[in-house]
């Protein structure tokens, strides 16, 4: 389970609310909070925090949220979220300014960040189109290691690490389906290495 920033933001701000007068807030009172005009944002991020378990919300009730279990609080680290990954045929790397809350247990030693994964190469591997994959900013990698490579400066792509014979470099898919791509070893340069997995039910 993850959270984006403005939900924990939220689910912190009615944790406090509770502990400091004993009941939650409105959803106007939220809105107001956080300078959201349209209700509608409000409830829709209440919704996502119903679903992942953190609130429970009773209807007819101007003070309908409740905390699941009491008390709890996703203990995470925010984290850039830097884009798309390919698991299937390498894709150009597509940036953006977001970031995104994951377990503080899920973090590395060096610099982490979050891609977002297209396709279905690793699916055998249990890494699905939509899933989130947790990177440890590495320029080198073990053999059997799932890599972030950068093909060609410009394209990205999610497979398993092999060092061949004559230089070269096997980009192995986890999908049966699939054939591994081998190329030169100075044409790939190992962007990160693969040490935690999110997904979003």
């Amino acid at each position: 389970m993850y959270l984006t920033r403005r939900q924990k933001e939220i689910f912190d701000f009615i944790r406090r609310h509770i502990d400091r007068k004993g009941y939650a807030p409105t959803i106007e009172e939220i809105g107001d909070h956080f300078q959201l005009r349209s209700l509608a944002t409000v409830h829709k991020h209440l919704t996502n925090l119903q679903v992942k378990g953190l609130l429970r919300r009773h209807a007819n009730r101007s003070r309908a949220l409740e905390l699941v279990p009491a008390g709890v609080t996703p203990h995470g680290v925010e984290l850039p979220l830097l884009g798309t990954v390919a698991a299937g045929a390498p894709i150009e790397a597509v940036a953006t300014p977001e970031t995104i809350i994951v377990p503080d247990t899920m973090t590395g030693a060096k610099e982490t960040y979050v891609l977002k994964v297209k396709g279905d190469s690793m699916i055998d591997e249990q890494i699905r189109d939509g899933d989130y994959v947790v990177v440890e900013n590495r320029q080198t990698a073990k053999d059997g290691e799932t890599v972030v490579a950068l093909l060609e400066e410009n394209n990205v792509t999610l497979k398993k690490l092999f060092r061949e014979s004559g230089d070269r470099i096997r980009l192995q898919p986890a999908n049966s389906l699939m054939t591994p791509l081998v190329v030169d070893a100075q044409r790939v340069r190992v962007q990160g290495v693969v040490i935690g997995l999110m997904r979003k039910y």
